[in-house]
């Protein structure tokens, strides 16, 4: 496989990394979180700005810890969709610039595309069709992975994604931003069946419920009906019993809706990707009921199911592999379909 240089900054992560054969040569991640704890969520100004500051000197650093020079690259690779856009033209073009200078082809990345390659970080002998559990901050998705670029949505959230319902409900409970880690911590301490909350389904109008589509905007709102209803009878807020009854709805909900989707579909793998793959109860739910009913489930290292660039440089090596690089006119997008993928490149003959 080729050798890439690969830059991610779709949100509040600055991140830089060289990937070959799905291997790591080096990943450098640089955080925003606790600039933007102080705000309670990202301000996307603030973030390119950031991004802008530390962006080349991540460069050279990934080039320094890997040892390789410019010859040794085949390719830069940069997220131009979704996120933030002020984020993404920072990284963009830079990755545009460093193309034209060195004199290498540059390839455009869907984020989530690299979610999906994050599993390919470290188990390099997975192969398509699979199933993809998606879960992040803006996204929840159960994506079929038929082969490179080519994806099957079979379902979504209505509403709100799982990390987002995390930071609400770390809101309501006072505990700050970011919400999963936070929240993930205290369940630990709490009991799950203290609270029982709702898991959302989403009604067809044939009758009965969408088995593959999710919803969380109502089990946020089942939390802060109980936040109220505890401070109304002047109760002591048993926070870690909440953080426990709701993360147990979260996990019981996507662990549910992907094992029916993977046996469905005929398909023998689960890999799941983004931040909330980092989630404990998520991870014990799905591998617990992914064993039983004989699937095999793979989670990322901790490191690669947060924002970082080494799984956005194996994605772009993989389609560097196939011939697919992306025109240097290519612009970046707040929203773009993971099916609409293969509009970023164009196949060399």
């Amino acid at each position: 496989m080729s050798t890439v240089l690969s830059i991610e900054t779709s949100c509040d992560e600055t991140a830089v990394a060289i990937v070959k054969n799905r291997q790591v040569c080096s990943s450098i991640v640089n955080s925003q979180i606790p600039i933007h704890q102080q705000y309670g969520g990202v301000v996307p100004e603030v973030a390119s700005r950031q991004h802008l500051e530390i962006i080349n000197q991540a460069i050279a650093l990934a080039l320094t810890q890997a040892n390789l020079t410019w010859q040794d690259i085949d390719g830069i690779a940069a997220t131009c969709a979704p996120g933030l856009v002020g984020a993404l033209l920072v990284g963009v073009t830079a990755a545009k610039t460093l193309a034209m200078v060195r004199q290498k082809p540059f390839i455009g990345v869907h984020h989530l595309e690299g979610h999906i390659y994050a599993n390919y970080l470290s188990e390099p002998s997975l192969e398509p069709p699979f199933l993809s559990l998606l879960v992040s901050g803006g996204h929840t998705s159960l994506i079929y992975v038929k082969d490179c670029g080519v994806y099957e949505t079979l379902g979504e959230t209505r509403d709100d994604a799982a990390g987002e319902a995390f930071d609400k409900v770390a809101r309501l409970l006072k505990l700050g931003y970011p919400g999963g880690p936070v929240i993930d911590k205290l369940a630990q301490e709490g009991n799950a069946k203290t609270f029982g909350l709702p898991e959302g389904n989403i009604s067809q109008p044939g009758g009965g419920y969408h088995p593959y589509d999710s919803s969380f905007s109502g089990l946020k709102t089942a939390v802060l009906r109980l936040v109220q209803q505890l401070e109304k009878e002047a109760q002591p807020l048993p926070v870690a019993d909440i953080a426990a009854s709701f993360q147990e709805s979260v996990a019981r909900s996507l662990t549910k809706r992907a094992i029916a989707c993977a046996r469905d579909y005929g398909l023998t793998t689960i890999a799941v990707g983004g931040g909330v793959a980092a989630n404990s109860g998520l991870r014990h739910h799905l591998t617990t009921a992914a064993t039983a009913h004989n699937l095999r489930v793979l989670f990322p290292p901790l490191k690669f199911c947060t924002d970082n660039a080494a799984m956005i440089g194996c994605a772009a090596a993989d389609h560097l592999d196939r011939g697919h690089t992306s025109p240097l006119t290519l612009g970046v997008q707040s929203r773009l379909p993971l099916t609409h993928v293969m509009q970023l490149y164009r196949e060399e003959n």
